[in-house]
């Protein structure tokens, strides 16, 4: 048998050329947290070394999403693939601007959240998990973020859902195994959508690859169903995100972990549904979610008036905080509706923002509930009197949720008016003010009762004031909410950038794809 002594050409197949030092850096945040996540799991039965070692290792998290920030908005959108297999037969981790920024703003939402969980997470909350937990719950929202693959997108909403179902659960309390039934149920459900939409999403287009979704869409718009593909997609995405009418679970299970739990799971979890809402009905199907405007467009109102009437009924700080997740949500829905490099600009920078904040909400609320003695508002009093420092960091934040300047809130709420009222939404403007006017009230009656009010007789002088240990993570997330709103040029000049890319991925395209490499 003659055989050929022709050297075999693997150029159309294989990435050949070495990787760029750099470039490994769009792998090495899921890479990191994996690595360090297994270290934790080793070493459980030593809580004291836990938080050390968890806490190092997401600053040094904090610092590589800054690096890979930092290559991406200089060197444009960079992908590296599994195996050396070029795409679409590699699997792809591809970063754009989109995917750093959010990337960044959950590695300092998790930071934080772990020097909180030491005075938090006692000695048995440590031994059943809680770091080892947390670290596999950032591979999978980085991993989220980071991906550039539709399966491998659901593959990390896997990770994430499994260390979150840990978390929610830790400590075995009644009303935690309730609340971890409600959310892991539609969770589930959602996730099983999820999975069935991109089975489908497969057999349309024959890959899974996001860049080459996004060449072979326009082409398919007349024979293939890509409205009701995007339409599940968004519904799935919804359910993750709790919008209006799949947004119950959350109010009734975000209330019932520990506080620092409910602070990552606000700052964390829905902005992964929000993301990848973004990414597809955005980057891959963006006529398709301009036919299924109208709709976006009631479903963000209902969640935002859903959110801000349910936060000024509730007498608990935790669940009143839920529903303010809720009315975030629904205006980044309204952003996205609105479709266009402007709205989404201001939907990547309101979800910076509220990654940010809500986080630091919920650790307000657990210092509040510490000092007073739990998180009602009927029993909640004097705040002021006793703690001046907290009280003026909470009202900030109040400021700040609320849309009110100088704070990280006003600028992404300004630029989702103005995108409403260029695009001749003027009944979508009007609900975005009027759920910010609302949100005032519900905060200021926290702050009234809470904080304000004289404190009760009986509890005055049981109340001790916070040591600056406590006060330093929600220092540290007021700070960055001050400079925001004080200085945002830079972030916006960010998000526009992302916007831009994500309305027009050319970019992101040849990124995945060089020039002479398409498939």
């Amino acid at each position: 048998m003659a055989v050929s002594s022709s050297p075999i050409d693997l150029s159309a197949a294989l990435v050949l050329q070495p990787v760029a030092a750099l470039d490994w850096l769009v792998i090495l945040p899921v890479v990191w947290c994996m690595g360090i996540g297994a270290v934790l799991l080793m070493i459980r039965h030593k809580g004291w070394l836990q938080p050390l070692i968890a806490v190092a290792a997401l600053f040094v998290l904090v610092l590589i999403d800054t690096a890979l920030l930092w290559h991406v908005a200089g060197s444009g959108p960079v992908t590296m693939v599994m195996g050396r297999w070029l795409p679409p037969f590699g699997i792809a981790f591809t970063v754009d601007l989109t995917g750093a920024l959010f990337a960044l703003a959950a590695a300092v939402v998790a930071f934080v959240g772990a020097v909180a969980a030491i005075d938090d997470i006692n000695a048995s909350g440590r031994r059943y998990g809680f770091y080892p937990f947390l670290m596999l719950l950032m591979t999978g929202v980085s991993g989220a973020f980071l991906t550039g693959d539709v399966f491998n997108l659901y593959v990390w909403f896997e990770v994430l859902l499994i260390s979150s179902f840990g978390l929610i659960v830790l400590g075995s309390e009644r009303e935690q195994i309730d609340g971890a039934v409600k959310y892991s149920f539609l969770n589930l459900v959602a996730t099983t959508l999820f999975l069935i939409t991109t089975g489908y999403l497969y057999g349309i287009f024959g890959t899974l690859n996001m860049a080459d979704i996004a060449q072979k869409a326009p082409g398919l718009q007349m024979t293939a169903p890509l409205v009701t593909l995007t339409a599940l997609y968004i519904l799935a995405f919804m359910m993750k995100s709790a919008a209006f009418p799949v947004n119950f679970w959350l109010p009734a299970s975000y209330h019932t972990p520990r506080i620092v739990v409910s602070a990552l799971f606000a700052g964390l979890l829905t902005k992964v549904g929000i993301h990848a809402l973004i990414r597809i009905s955005v980057m891959l199907f963006p006529a398709e979610r301009e036919q299924l405007s109208a709709v976006l467009t009631l479903v963000a109102v209902l969640t935002m008036l859903t959110g801000a009437l349910g936060a000024l009924a509730q007498t608990d700080a935790r669940r009143l905080l839920g529903y303010l997740v809720i009315s975030g949500i629904g205006a980044m829905l309204a952003g996205i509706a609105l479709g266009g490099p402007d709205a989404i600009g201001g939907v990547i920078f309101y979800a910076l923002h509220s990654m940010l904040v809500m986080t630091a909400l919920y650790l307000a609320a657990g210092l509040a509930a510490r000092v007073g003695g739990g998180f009602s508002l009927e029993s909640l009093s004097g705040l002021y009197q006793t703690q001046p420092l907290f009280a003026a960091l909470s009202l900030m934040l109040f400021f700040s949720v609320s849309g009110l300047p100088p704070f990280s809130g006003f600028w992404p709420k300004v630029m989702l008016v103005r995108a409403a009222l260029d695009g001749s939404s003027w009944w979508l403007a009007a609900a975005l003010l009027i759920t910010g006017f609302l949100t005032m009230i519900a905060t200021g009656r926290v702050f009234l009762l809470a904080y304000w009010r004289p404190a009760r007789e009986d509890r005055a002088s049981k109340m001790e004031a916070l040591p600056m240990t406590a006060l330093l993570p929600l220092m540290v997330l007021t700070v960055l909410s001050v400079l925001i709103g004080l200085f945002p040029e830079t972030l916006l000049g960010l998000a526009q950038n992302a916007a831009a890319t994500l309305n027009e991925p050319s970019a992101y395209i040849k990124s995945v794809f060089p020039v002479g490499s398409a498939p």
